[in-house]
């Protein structure tokens, strides 16, 4: 879920624990390893039980102060874990030493953890997970009549273990493949899961973990379903028709389990199960949450900001994956459709070429401050929260029944498309509209942008030209609407300076005009904000750009820049049936960013010229002969030609493969189209 996990293919430093140790040239440090660190490592090395077991208790309060934790790395302390405190016949010397393994992992590099890893700590792990379940299932006597010192320590060692798959799982594939593999430990997870007695902020922890370990994980998902002790999937179940935290990290499990066992809307899973069952569960946890409220056992530990941030986190990666069921469901010739009604993206047509369907939903983190809150003119104490009642009928007047008269069958054999239109929009939008009066809600408006985002990309994948899949477009178009007037326009209009909202709502905007060929509410001069957008993003972008004959260091997608993401949206709104001055506008503005060459970034240039092409590739349309031919576009074109040639050729393939295929490619188009212009000239 959410495709979160962080890069594990990094290169790995040199071993961080059995590195060569340097003689301490700080008089501080040397006192304090005489002082504190050697005696605690000669201690936890005794032969008496009690010293173990307080130097392991004492190293486990040291452990986080960032001195204490490099001298007692220094002095080999992870090795005498693993290999004597992890095997103590104290419960208490074995909590602390896990303890410690927990505190190194969550704040040494992931390095740490792939050693860890390699010194084959998952089997001690399988270990201990093997005597909590055992614990949790004793009956003579009851794990709840044990004393309460007793029970914590098992807490305490689960909630280290979790932490430490957790870790693992992140840092290195093989490590999260071979926890999956390891039907114990899954077992272990499930256990915790499923337990009533597990605390609310170790469920957070055992959940946030199976979602790491649950994401496109096949082997993973037929271990839930077959898990016939503990009944994990069922559980799940249960568990989402709940509320806070749990149903909704129950959710984002579920997707990950439908997803990787294809359980998709024309191949469903047990009792007709998919993505369209999650929907609803987390429409009403969006509509029901509030930023404001406590954090109260109902919200299992979770924060409010964290309650919603997942549920849109798991909406947007719903949004995404659809688009798989979409070309599963063509290929099968069903889904509600007759064969060939609707097609995969053309990587020719409009901003194929600049958008990847993944990348398109990428989740912010900026910050933005609470004078550009674009809805300033209605805050009050209440007005993150929009009237639910107001908002359903609202929206259903814009996706209600109606629509399913031209189209019903292919709707209704979309039931995840159906349900994220219908149930999870309107939420979306609220949630894009909030005051950004704290960290939290940006954060909260960042993640409801990016889900928006994605579906409306996805639905810029069908294709709506002749008719086609018209049931789909009347349930799509009155939302995508909405989602311009009330989400993409305030925004605009606020002119914010935070280059991560400009470029998520760009990129919205692009999918949403995209989706339905241009035929946008504009209100006002919305166009004209992409254009000073775009000029502003010279230099937001000016890191990540690559030009013609220079090129950046930096990781960025050339295609993900504002600048592209500008041009994209513009071109949209320039095509039929924009009105003749809007187009003309447009497309002056296009060959002005091409005349810029060889300044302007080769993304850029590319972008643009294949506007150009869609918006004047048909000589029937009338701004074909009153703009293209009256502005003597052609002219501009063949003039800039010479040009574009140098930026293709300037551009290191080795380095810009895509972008260098891009461009050898709008090369050649433009041969075509000017010779297809002359050929056809009025």
């Amino acid at each position: 879920m959410g495709k979160s996990r962080r890069n594990r293919n990094r290169a790995n430093r040199s071993d961080p624990i059995t590195k060569p140790v340097k003689p301490l040239s700080d008089p501080e440090l040397v006192a304090l390893r005489e002082a504190r660190i050697l005696p605690v490592i000669k201690d936890l090395q005794s032969p008496e039980p009690k010293s173990r077991t307080a130097a392991a208790g004492a190293i486990a309060n040291i452990i986080q102060d960032v001195k204490c934790r490099k001298l007692l790395l220094r002095e080999q302390v992870v090795p005498i874990i693993l290999t004597q405190t992890l095997t103590d016949n104290s419960i208490e010397s074995r909590a602390a030493g896990w303890e410690i393994l927990r505190v190194l992992a969550q704040e040494e590099e992931s390095d740490f953890c792939v050693h860890l890893y390699r010194l084959d700590v998952l089997t001690a792990i399988e270990h201990a997970g093997k005597i909590v379940v055992d614990a949790l299932a004793a009956s003579e006597p009851p794990f709840g009549k044990t004393p309460k010192a007793r029970q914590q320590v098992v807490w305490d060692i689960s909630a280290a273990l979790v932490s430490l798959l957790t870790a693992l799982a992140v840092a290195r594939d093989e490590a999260l493949e071979t926890i999956v593999a390891n039907r114990s430990i899954l077992h272990f997870l499930f256990v915790l899961a499923t337990n009533e007695a597990t605390s609310p902020d170790l469920l957070d922890e055992v959940f946030s973990c199976l979602m790491t370990l649950s994401e496109e994980n096949l082997d993973f998902g037929q271990a839930a379903i077959d898990d016939r002790d503990t009944r994990f999937y069922e559980h799940l179940l249960k568990f989402k028709e709940g509320t806070g935290s749990r149903a909704v990290a129950a959710c984002g499990v579920l997707h990950n389990i439908f997803y990787s066992l294809q359980w998709q809307d024309h191949s469903p899973g047990q009792d007709g199960a998919c993505d369209a069952i999650l929907i609803p569960v987390l429409a009403r946890v969006l509509g029901q949450t509030s930023l404001r409220q406590q954090t109260t056992n109902g919200t299992h530990g979770s924060s409010p900001s964290e309650v919603l941030e997942l549920a849109l986190e798991i909406l947007a990666s719903i949004g995404t994956d659809l688009q798989s069921t979409l070309e599963k469901a063509n290929s099968a010739g069903d889904g509600g459709k007759a064969k060939g009604e609707w097609n995969e993206i053309d990587d020719a047509d409009a901003d194929a070429d600049a958008m990847d369907e993944d990348d398109a939903g990428v989740e912010i983190e900026g910050e933005q401050s609470a004078d550009e809150d674009d809805n300033e003119d209605d805050n009050d104490d209440d007005s993150e929260e929009m009237d639910q009642d107001e908002m359903e009928a609202d929206m259903e007047m814009v996706t209600g029944t109606d629509h399913e008269e031209s189209g019903a069958s292919g709707i209704n054999a979309l039931p995840t498309l159906r349900e994220l239109v219908q149930k999870a929009t309107p939420q979306m939008i609220k949630w894009s509209q909030i005051p950004l009066d704290s960290d939290e809600a940006i954060a909260v408006q960042g993640h409801a942008l990016s889900a928006l985002n994605n579906l409306a990309w996805t639905m810029s994948c069908f294709d709506f030209a002749n008719g086609e899949n018209a049931g789909i477009y009347s349930l799509w178009a009155p939302a995508a609407k909405k989602i311009w007037s009330n989400t993409v326009a305030p925004i605009l209009a606020s002119d914010t300076a935070d280059v991560n909202l400009a470029s998520l709502v760009t990129s919205l905007a692009w999918a949403i005009a995209r989706s339905v060929n241009g035929n946008v509410p504009l209100t006002g001069d919305e166009y004209r904000k992409f254009m000073t957008l775009y000029q502003a993003s010279k230099s937001l972008d000016q890191e990540n750009v690559v030009g013609s004959g220079e090129a950046s260091e930096g990781p960025e997608d050339p295609f993900q820049g504002i600048g592209v993401k500008c041009i994209g949206v513009l071109g949209q709104l320039a095509r039929d049936p924009a009105p003749v001055a809007l187009n003309r506008e447009i497309g002056v503005f296009l060959m002005v960013v091409l005349n810029g060459l060889p300044e302007t970034p080769a993304a850029d240039a590319v972008e643009a010229l294949n506007q150009l092409f869609d918006m004047y590739g048909d000589e029937t349309l009338e701004y074909d002969k009153e703009v293209f031919w009256k502005n003597n576009l052609l002219k501009h074109l063949e003039e800039i030609s010479p040009k574009v040639k140098s930026m293709a050729k300037s551009i290191d393939k080795r380095r810009f493969g895509e972008l260098r295929s891009r461009a050898d490619e709008v090369v050649l188009n433009l041969g075509r189209f000017i010779k297809y212009k002359q050929k056809h000239a009025p």
